[in-house]
């Protein structure tokens, strides 16, 4: 058995293939080249490089509005340039069929917005800098 990763939907699963040999082996041989695609073994690497936008550098003395759960941002509140003050709602992150209001944990002015409207998140990924 051979183990492969697919990764479908950004969604990685891990596959067993049996080689079954014989006269069907022409099948396995056509089938090869598209699990040949073990380069999306390589694809958990995007994985790797999905946080790297969050990894961009954040000056020093700025907060960040990191996103609590994975879920899909549904609107954003603010823009570069606009002041908050502490639990106004900067955006709409809905999880699990829910729509969660995302606050400003701080006063401050926003400084950059990381994420748009359609967009899916992961827990952790910053979302704002203010």
């Amino acid at each position: 058995m051979k183990k492969y990763t697919i990764t479908v939907n950004g969604t990685a699963y891990e596959v067993e293939v049996e080689d079954m040999g014989g006269a069907v082996a022409a099948a396995p041989k056509a089938a090869a080249p598209k699990a040949a695609a073990p380069a999306p073994a390589a694809a958990p690497a995007p994985k790797a490089a999905a946080p790297a936008p969050a990894a961009k550098p954040v000056a020093a003395g700025s907060a960040t509005i990191s996103a609590p759960m994975p879920g899909k941002v549904l609107e954003v509140k603010v823009k570069a340039g606009d002041a908050v003050k502490s639990g106004d709602v900067v955006m709409i992150l809905e999880a699990m069929k829910m729509q969660n209001e995302i606050m400003a944990p701080a006063d401050g002015t926003i400084s950059d917005v990381r994420v748009a409207a359609g967009q899916t998140v992961g827990t952790g990924d910053v979302m704002i800098v203010m």
